[in-house]
């Protein structure tokens, strides 16, 4: 008899850091991937699981579909058997256009839009309010000349109703003003002109400072403005050549960064004004757009009010209720909205109406399961959060209904409340029930104590990882003493960390008041500085518009000189300067590496330069550098790899024969620097290379900061965009370490995502350093292990959407677990009674 096949073998896996491991992968089971950030469990789950299972599905498709899909390349593995086809919900989602809704992304809306064609109340073109009707429904489903075509039965105009289409706004629904945005944007002279203090020639004409643009304090010049004068004292004539001036060409002659002196005959003019009106109409690329955008203020549309839909679509009523109030009310509402409009429907229409209203039902169960009850399908698709993001993927994929499957999770606990991760297990649960396997890469310690098998891949980061250490059920590895996360599933770790005296205490606090802002309402907030204050609360109770919308840019527009954002009353700090810190990816492209991101190459081309053999050869600092044609490989360009194109087949990416992937001509590594070429001190991880430079003080002090926040494993020639979201982290952190921190403010915006429970002891201890130089920290976060380590805690709720908005709990932690009164600090309670209170 045939054994059944229940797990997946994968043999010899070598992806990234992995060491050849062999490692069985229980199939139709809830399987938890857990280990330190940058052991090795993306190099697992996505590198091996899903671009094997994705890719051996794409194989059964035909020559001419693969031509047309993005596949992934042939993972080095010896092999992988039983896999079925994969799919993977990332940890960091694409962020959604402004076109975007929930509604849209959830495909809800599609849904609505139907319920509102065919149940809808309609008004003819004379004003008449025609009652829904069966024979209405009907006539949208005929073909021809017919389809949609009712006649009014009180003045017998005939006419076409709406259709499902002519409620999108993305269509033929969209409103004829802002085109199906939702807003308009107006030029904001005030962000035209920076300092009025400030002259022309020291650059007060904001605008000016866009591409190519430059040189006009020259050509103003020639047109009579005084550009070394203050702004402030220019004469109102000036002011309006500066900002209403004729667009024209004039002769104006303009100085190289080097002395020389250019003339131009045909210099075109363009005012603060048309610098940023002409720069929007050519530009294409998002950032571009992005840094347009900061001269622009941006309004709720006077036509559709921020519907985004063309007023007339409003007319049609379902339910007593417009397409567009509908789209405003959180999920958990409409199911009232569907029970007032069976009441109201004739006898004859209750089938149609319980088949629309059961599909989006359906879609909207999932979505109020993961907690997203409080979100609107009117809501912006590119505000939600990544962790509201990935949900909504979640939603939809348990929507669908497959089997047969193999879902592989990145971190789906992402800002997720405790009180949501039941919700989320429960989908996880539904998943396995439709005859799916899933891997879950996480660090939640209650989703990896739900698992029914946990893969441990460690011990260490980087090149000290890449192996599996344990496995087994949660509860077995209670008792392996190999296992990292055992201790933390069975409470017997210590979670509190020491604490060290700041160098200068203040005692003093930051107070900040916002009046009207999303669900912010007359909310006054302080926050003491020079200590670590937790912002915990629900996913939309406020704490983004709090922190991120309202406190930043209000200490920001302080330190400018500039005007409070409108929702901000009042604010009162010492605070001058802010960081933001998060998680995403260092670099933009490949040729970004360690050495790139610090000053470290750069002291390095510098240090090879000046060798004797170097200045014989004519070889400057250029000839040091990959990304230059001097020094980088001829065949790669100085990537190291190379990559084929195999039509139909995946693209192969290749090491690069010429230069065998090291990125540089091989006459520059033959320059040695103590017996190193460039490449072999890229090749050095931070441990190996301080013995090395221990006589070069500018490179040991940048190689003992990154030692010190954990990433000495790390080689100095590492790709950055590869490193996990905990290591783009604490590399961001390096340049503010040494330094005195008095009057910064440090936001991190959920630190612990992709942190081992071990990895966020380590962050703690790097943001306790940060606090002892002087500087002030926020966290938001749902991670209670930060919020037991902080000074101070600010909950936000009680839930969120319209139920949050509010300030529910505030103090020190261990003293508001003593008498709980928000969710958030019970949940923070019971974690701490789990792990118990150290002896005083």
């Amino acid at each position: 008899m045939v054994q059944p096949i229940d797990h997946i073998e994968v043999r010899g896996g070598n992806v990234n850091n992995l060491k050849n491991i062999d490692v069985d992968i229980p199939l139709n089971k809830f399987v938890a991937i857990s280990g330190p950030s940058g052991s090795g469990k993306s190099s697992l789950s996505m590198g091996i699981l899903y671009a094997e299972g994705s890719r051996r599905y794409l194989d059964a498709l035909s020559t001419y579909t693969r031509r047309r899909i993005a596949q992934n390349k042939k993972s080095q593995v010896q092999s992988v058997k039983h896999i079925p086809s994969a799919l993977a919900l990332r940890q960091r989602p694409s962020i959604p256009s402004e076109r975007s809704t929930v509604g849209s992304l959830t495909e809800a809306f599609n849904v609505v839009r139907l319920i509102f064609s065919r149940l809808g109340s309609v008004v003819c073109p004379n004003g008449h309010r025609i009652p829904p009707t069966i024979e209405i429904a009907q006539n949208m489903d005929l073909s021809g000349d017919d389809m949609g075509m009712i006649t009014c039965p009180t003045c017998g105009v005939r006419f076409m109703a709406n259709s499902a289409e002519d409620f999108s706004f993305n269509s033929t629904g969209a409103c004829p003003t802002c085109k199906g945005l939702g807003v308009v944007r107006e030029l904001d002279e005030s962000k035209l002109i920076g300092d009025e203090s400030l002259t022309i020639d020291q650059g007060v004409v904001a605008s000016w400072h866009l591409p190519g643009r430059n040189f006009m304090p020259k050509v103003v010049a020639t047109l009579g403005v005084r550009t070394d004068v203050p702004y402030k004292d220019l004469t109102d004539k000036e002011r309006d050549i500066v900002l209403h001036g004729k667009k024209q060409t004039h002769p104006v002659n303009i100085s190289s960064g080097t002395g020389r002196v250019f003339h131009m005959d045909n210099a075109l003019y363009e005012n603060a004004y048309a610098a940023v009106e002409d720069s929007l109409e050519s530009v294409t690329s998002e950032r571009s757009i992005s840094r347009i955008n900061q001269f622009y203020h941006f309004s709720t549309c006077p036509t559709c009010h921020g519907s985004r839909l063309n007023p007339e679509r409003l007319k049609q009523l379902v339910g007593g209720k417009n397409i567009a109030e509908v789209a405003d009310m959180q999920l958990n509402d409409l199911a009232k909205w569907e029970a007032d409009t069976k009441t109201s429907l004739p006898n004859d229409m209750a089938s149609l109406a319980k088949i629309l209203f059961t599909e989006l039902d359906d879609t909207l169960r999932p979505l109020l399961e993961l907690g997203l009850e409080y979100l609107s399908l009117s809501r912006s698709g590119n505000t939600l959060s990544t962790g509201e993001l990935q949900r909504i993927q979640l939603a939809r994929t348990l929507r669908t209904e497959t089997t047969g499957v193999l879902y592989v999770l990145d971190e789906p606990s992402i800002g997720l409340h405790p009180d949501n991760i039941k919700g989320l297990i429960n989908v996880f649960r539904q998943l396995i029930a439709q005859g799916n396997s899933l891997v879950v890469v996480d660090h939640e310690v209650d989703i990896i104590s739900a698992a029914d098998w946990v893969i441990e891949i460690g011990p260490g980061s980087g090149a000290e990882g890449g192996q599996v250490i344990a496995q087994g059920t949660p509860n077995e590895l209670v008792n392996n003493p190999k296992s990292l996360i055992g201790p933390f599933i069975s409470g017997q770790s210590n979670i509190l960390q020491t604490k060290h005296a700041a160098k200068t205490p203040t005692g003093k606090s930051t107070h900040v008041k916002i009046n009207d802002h999303f669900n912010l309402h007359h909310v006054d907030a302080t926050f003491p500085d020079n200590k670590v204050t937790a912002i915990t609360g629900f996913s939309g109770a406020g704490k983004t518009s709090l922190i991120i919308d309202s406190l930043v840019p209000a200490i920001q527009a302080r330190k400018k000189q500039q005007k409070l954002p409108k929702h901000v009353s009042e604010l009162t700090t010492d605070l001058q300067d802010v960081v933001s810190v998060d998680a995403s990816p260092v670099g933009n492209n490949a040729r970004s590496t360690l050495a790139t991101y610090t000053n470290i190459m750069n002291a390095l081309r510098h240090m090879f330069a000046n060798l004797p053999e170097s200045k014989a050869k004519g070889y400057g600092i250029a000839y040091f550098s990959y990304n230059n044609k001097q020094g980088a490989c001829p065949n790669c360009g100085g990537l190291g790899n190379i990559t084929l194109d195999i039509q139909y087949l995946p693209d192969m990416e290749e090491v690069c024969p010429v230069c065998h992937g090291t990125r540089y001509k091989d006459e520059i590594q033959q320059i040695k620097w103590q017996g190193y070429s460039i490449v072999d001190l890229l090749n050095l991880s931070v441990e190996e290379a301080i013995p090395v430079f221990k006589d070069v003080p500018r490179i040991e002090h940048q190689l003992k900061q990154l030692k010190e926040v954990g990433l000495a494993y790390l080689h100095l020639g590492e790709s950055t965009p590869t490193l996990s979201g905990g290591e783009a982290q604490r590399l961001k952190l390096v340049s503010h370490l040494t330094k005195k921190q008095a009057g910064t403010l440090f936001v991190f915006d959920e630190p612990s995502i992709g942190l081992h429970p071990l990895d966020v002891q380590t962050l703690l201890q790097i943001i306790d350093r940060l606090r002892i130089s002087g500087a002030t920290i926020l966290i938001i976060t749902h991670d209670v292990d930060l919020m037991l380590n902080a000074d101070y805690l600010i909950d936000m709720g009680p839930r969120g959407g319209a139920a949050g908005g509010k300030i529910v709990a505030s103090g020190a932690p261990l003293k508001l677990v003593t008498q709980p009164n928000s969710l958030t600090v019970q949940y923070l309670a019971k974690h701490w009674q789990k792990f118990g209170k150290p002896e005083n």
